[in-house]
């Protein structure tokens, strides 16, 4: 260390000889332009932001939230994590005619999701992505047998798909879905509907006929 300490001083003590004083500002101005040089580095542009990235727009009305506030409330009445439910929702968002863009979902998530704050994998966003559609699945099935088995009441199981909606419709509205009262109801009814032709068939698949409870409609379950 010392040897090339003594060296670097001697090459800049004759340096100094050989241009003498008045060339003083020729010294000045190549320490400005190794300065420059280095602020230029400090501040080099980052990686363009992807123009579908910068205009992306959902979740913004719960900017400034936090991970685990948005999970604590998925976790309390659904079967999905925040991560999971936001990456669902890139990969739908950002799909392609050869895929999802995978890659950029990963790379941009902290800017197009504000309370996710690290950057993913591709396999990761995949990951998600699957333990998203699983639960789906898994959650679509036990409803459904629950309101086929005959375990709830018409009023009870109106009572669910009215809780179900609700929490529903908020998600959709954090994404940043403006629903108007009349479509809501519209959704309501048609998800009733649904519900009421459910347990109908259901009932019929349990015992072979039977007349509905509620409208005195009579079914025959057919064989095919």
């Amino acid at each position: 260390m010392t040897d090339g300490t003594d060296e670097h001083a001697d090459g800049e003590s004759d340096g100094d000889a050989d241009t003498g004083m008045g060339d003083g500002d020729a010294g000045t101005t190549g320490a400005q332009d190794a300065n420059e040089d280095a602020t230029a580095v400090d501040q080099a542009p980052t990686p363009d932001v992807p123009e579908d990235v910068q205009t992306y727009d959902r979740f913004t009305k719960i900017d400034g939230s936090t991970y685990d506030r948005a999970n604590e409330f998925l976790r309390e009445r659904t079967y999905i994590t925040a991560r999971e439910w936001a990456i669902a929702r890139l990969c739908a968002d950002f799909r392609t005619e050869t895929g999802v863009e995978m890659t950029k979902i990963g790379e941009h998530l902290p800017e197009l999701v504000p309370f996710m704050t690290d950057t993913y994998t591709p396999q990761a966003v995949n990951q998600a992505r699957a333990a998203f559609e699983e639960k789906v699945r898994k959650s679509g099935a036990t409803f459904l047998y629950g309101a086929m088995s005959d375990f709830f009441t018409a009023e009870e199981l109106d009572d669910v798909m009215y809780e179900a909606t609700e929490v529903a419709k908020f998600l959709l509205e954090v994404e940043g879905v403006d629903l108007s009262v009349e479509e809501e109801l519209a959704a309501e009814d048609r998800i009733s509907e649904v519900m009421r032709e459910v347990r109908e068939h259901s009932a019929a698949l349990r015992h072979d006929e039977v007349t509905c409870p509620e409208c005195g409609h009579h079914f025959e379950a057919t064989e095919d």
